[in-house]
């Protein structure tokens, strides 16, 4: 029997997951506060009204900056609140809808990444829409929750000779009790998540991200090119779209066509 074993949102892009008990999700939506929150990069000014989904590369991300996954965040239920806390301690307390506190999350996290940057970063809020990889593609994948299978992290895992913290993967849903790389034949597919309708919608291609230890920051892997190596392909897991509304939990069953 497959199930749901854990759920997860990523309140700002490319910073650290938020492990949730429950999550009360609506059909055509992602999870609430998810990718809400993003860093640019510097190069350009985040202007609110005119934003269109722009590529992952216009961010501070774990693919280019992998010392964010050493800070540790965290944004209040209300969602006007963020704490960051940095690895030696230093806390930042951000009141989101304060522009000194927006100033200062700017030269935080300037001075955090050490001057790699060529411009200064923005903290910035996503408004209707979510700083999610796949936003540029469509507005149904903006909105699509990540799916991870646990069975297919323990099979490369093992190929590598390394056991895999599955964070690496940045899941909004993890589950167990399946075969090994069977959600990649879900696309177009009728799931279900607990009692929620779903659909598979695209295989999630993996990045230079999941080279990164979420728990340490340091770059020791090169899990893309196992894909490839093993398999063929550069895939793990899937993004499916909702189709029902209801609240989701850990140890709620997922049931899938295969």
């Amino acid at each position: 029997m497959r199930t749901i074993t854990a759920l997860y949102r990523y309140p700002v892009k490319g910073l650290s997951p938020e492990p949730l008990h429950s999550v009360p999700l609506q059909a055509g939506r992602g999870f609430p506060r998810d990718r809400e929150w993003a860093v640019t990069n510097g190069r350009w000014t985040y202007e609110a009204a005119q934003y269109a989904p722009r590529p992952k590369t216009d961010f501070l991300m774990l693919m280019l900056h992998e010392q964010l996954a050493a800070l540790r965040t965290r944004v209040s239920d209300d969602g006007c609140r963020m704490a960051v806390r940095a690895p030696d301690g230093t806390v930042l307390d951000l009141v989101l809808d304060d522009e000194d506190d927006l100033a200062r999350a700017s030269d935080f996290f300037a001075s955090y990444l050490g001057g790699r940057l060529e411009g200064r970063p923005q903290l910035v809020k996503a408004g209707n829409q979510r700083f999610t990889d796949v936003s540029v593609v469509s507005p149904t994948l903006m909105q699509s929750v990540s799916l991870i299978n646990l069975a297919s992290v323990r099979d490369l895992g093992t190929r590598m000779g390394r056991e895999l913290d599955p964070l690496r993967f940045r899941a909004n849903v993890y589950y167990d009790g399946g075969q090994a790389w069977e959600e990649l034949a879900w696309v177009d597919q009728e799931l279900r998540l607990g009692e929620l309708p779903a659909r598979g919608v695209l295989r999630t291609r993996r990045c230079a991200a999941t080279n990164v230890d979420p728990a340490t920051g340091a770059r020791d892997l090169g899990v893309p090119q196992a894909l490839i190596k093993n398999f063929r392909h550069g895939d793990m897991g899937v993004y499916v779209e909702l189709l029902g509304s209801g609240t989701l939990r850990p140890g709620d069953a997922l049931h899938a066509p295969n």
